[in-house]
Order: structure tokens, then C-alpha cells, then sequence
């Protein structure tokens, strides 16, 4: 029994948003190349195995990932548990259930066309070389992106072997979905990644959060948001020059307020919390 839980604790198979997202490009890039005239059954096979395989590779990937990251994981408090850090689980064997994994992901593969196999064969370069991208770049999430966001092209050509406009704009939109959600998750990780000295967007962009939301992850008309927000919110006596405004996009979060500024008045509008600060004269 305790091997059974070393291995769901190797995999992360006890934290499926892992192989979901894997999943989701797949299932993006087969919906919207799918003609649904033919009848359903093909789409719902090709769904099980795209699941199937995302379950596998994700998976092994977790554990080539945990294999490449041991002696950085044995010194960050949130890894220094995971089974190949802790020495639950030999490097020989982990390579093993690796091999086993991507064997059966292979078995599911050759279900599909040619192009969609060599597609995917191809895409194992990136899948074993993203956890040494760390170690180089400050942009390890972007090609986090990249490599996860590849099976909307896979599920396109399950169907559709002729690839055009579509799925290339939906793969790029969906490369920057991954580099904003993983960045925001990094953060939590900043102090360690530095002491041990890994790179990420997250501590790139450490000092000015903001301009990594504004450059990737904002939509054009934010800026006419937030102006419409704040004209709802204050009164046009209070917006004095030695006032600043301050958004926070989250109420959940614990909010720093800038150095040498105090809270006149903070209002909140759903998921959104606007303060207005003036400077701290004492």
C-alpha cells in the first residue's frame, strides 16, 4: 500500500489539475477541428484517449521533472517531501515507471494518423527538456506554455491534417494563459528560487507585478476600466494631487500598501479592491 501512494505521490495523480491542463488544449483543438455531423462516437474515443494520454504524460513528465530538480527540491520546504527528494524512491526505479508510462502513452498514440504521431513524438523534446529551463532563462514559464499547450495542435490534427489560422492564434492565445497562470503561482516560490538560484518570470518581474499583468495578461479597455471604477467609486473632491491610486485585483490577497502612503478610502466592487492612498506626512 505505501507504494501504491509513493507512486499517486510521484505522479501527482492526487492533484489532477496537473494532467488537466495538460488536457484542456487537447480537448480545445479536437472540439473546434471536429465535424459533428459525423456523429459523436469518433469525438468521445479520441477524447478518452487524448485524456488517457495527457494522464500518462503528465505523469511521467512529473517524474523526469522531480528527477532533473532533486537537489534543488531537497533544499524548498513546499519539495524537500516529494519521494525522489526524500530518497522514498531510487532515481533506477523512478526512470522505470517513467519508461512503463510512456510506453502505454505510446500504445495510445499510434490509435492516431501519422501526422498527429510524428506531431506528438516530436513534442517529447520539449516535454524533457522544459525542467532544465530554469536553470537558463528567466522565461522557464513561457516555455511551459509552449510544451503544455501543444496538444491543441494534436487534437486538431486528429482530425484535420491541414493546419491553418485557427489553431496557431488559439495555440499562441493559450501559450499566455500558461505563462500568466504559472508566473502568478511561482510567486509563492520566490525566495527559495533564489536562494538556490533558479530563474522565473516570477522573480523577473518580482518588483513590478503589475507591469507583467498589464504587458500579458490585460485586455486592451483595462486602462477605461479602471478609470470608469474609480469615478464610480470616488468623488472628484477626494482625488487630490498627493493622492495615488491603488487597484488590488483580488480581495483574497493580502494587500501591501505602498511605502509612504496610508488609506483614505478603500472600496471594494466584486473581486476588486480600490484604495485610495495619501501620503504619510509623519
Amino acid at each position: 500500500m505505501s507504494h501504491i501512494s509513493t507512486f499517486i505521490e510521484l505522479t501527482r495523480l492526487n492533484k489532477p489539475i496537473g494532467f488537466m491542463l495538460l488536457f484542456w488544449p487537447c480537448a480545445w483543438g479536437l472540439t473546434i477541428a471536429y465535424d459533428f455531423q459525423l456523429g459523436i462516437d469518433q469525438y468521445l474515443f479520441y477524447m478518452i484517449l487524448f485524456f488517457s494520454g495527457s494522464v500518462l504524460m503528465r505523469s511521467a513528465g512529473c517524474i523526469i521533472n522531480d528527477i532533473a530538480d532533486k537537489d534543488f527540491d531537497k533544499k524548498v520546504e513546499r519539495t524537500k517531501n516529494r519521494p525522489i527528494a526524500s530518497g522514498k524512491i531510487s532515481i533506477k526505479l523512478a526512470l522505470i515507471y517513467a519508461s512503463i508510462l510512456c510506453l502505454i502513452a505510446f500504445s495510445i498514440l499510434i490509435n492516431f494518423n501519422f501526422i498527429t504521431i510524428v506531431l506528438a513524438l516530436t513534442s517529447m523534446s520539449l516535454a524533457f527538456t522544459y525542467p532544465l529551463m530554469k536553470r537558463f532563462t528567466y522565461w522557464p514559464q513561457l516555455f511551459l506554455g509552449v510544451t503544455f499547450n501543444y496538444g491543441l495542435i494534436l487534437g486538431w490534427t486528429s482530425v484535420n491534417q491541414n493546419i491553418n489560422l485557427i489553431p496557431i492564434i488559439l495555440y499562441l492565445g493559450a501559450i499566455f494563459w500558461t505563462l500568466g497562470y504559472d508566473t502568478i503561482y511561482g510567486f509563492q516560490d520566490i525566495e527559495d528560487d533564489e536562494i538556490i538560484g533558479v530563474k522565473s518570470t516570477s522573480i523577473k518581474y518580482k518588483n513590478n507585478p503589475k507591469i507583467f499583468d498589464i504587458i500579458f495578461l490585460d485586455p486592451p479597455f483595462n486602462k477605461d476600466y479602471e478609470t470608469k471604477i474609480l469615478n464610480q467609486l470616488f468623488k472628484k473632491k477626494d482625488l487630490k494631487p498627493s493622492c495615488k491610486i491603488y487597484l488590488e485585483y483580488s480581495k483574497y490577497n493580502d494587500i501591501e500598501i505602498p511605502k509612504g502612503f496610508i488609506v483614505l478610502k478603500e472600496k471594494e466592487v466584486g473581486d476588486v479592491i480600490a484604495l485610495l492612498l495619501v501620503k504619510d506626512e509623519n
